[in-house]
């Protein structure tokens, strides 16, 4: 039953978030494949939730499929907009690896894109956040 199901945990794949060169409005938000082989059919779905000035606020959700992400591989999944800040932004990943499913949720907390939280990024080799 389910506890004949294995689970096996995500490594070397991040979410990264850093400004975007043309318009310091917005983040580019990528996946990060650290991993020496492909992801396939991945799957990335996000979307921000929270309260501001003490209302519930819920951003729409959006799916963004990639049939293969290399290895080492950087790959842009949205602009996310500053004003989206005061919310937590979620992105949940799933792919195939080694043909079993895995699966994972990253969330980037009010608060998280400050300066003082930057870190160089890999693949990209540029500051910015990142969840691995």
């Amino acid at each position: 039953m389910k506890k004949d199901i294995p689970v096996k945990k995500v490594t070397d794949v991040a979410i990264a978030a850093l400004p975007n060169a043309e318009d310091p409005q917005f983040w580019d938000v990528y996946l990060l494949n650290l991993k020496e082989d492909a992801l396939h059919n991945v799957l990335i779905t996000s979307r921000g939730y929270g309260n501001i000035d003490n209302e519930k606020r819920e951003t729409t959700q959006l799916r963004y499929f990639y049939e293969v992400i290399g290895p080492e591989m950087a790959v842009k999944v949205e602009l996310l907009d500053s004003n989206l800040f005061l919310l937590a932004n979620e992105y949940w990943i799933s792919f195939n690896y080694n043909n079993y499913m895995y699966d994972r949720k990253y969330v980037f907390m009010p608060g998280s894109f400050l300066e003082t939280n930057y870190t160089m990024l890999p693949i990209i080799n540029q500051l910015g956040i990142m969840i691995k």
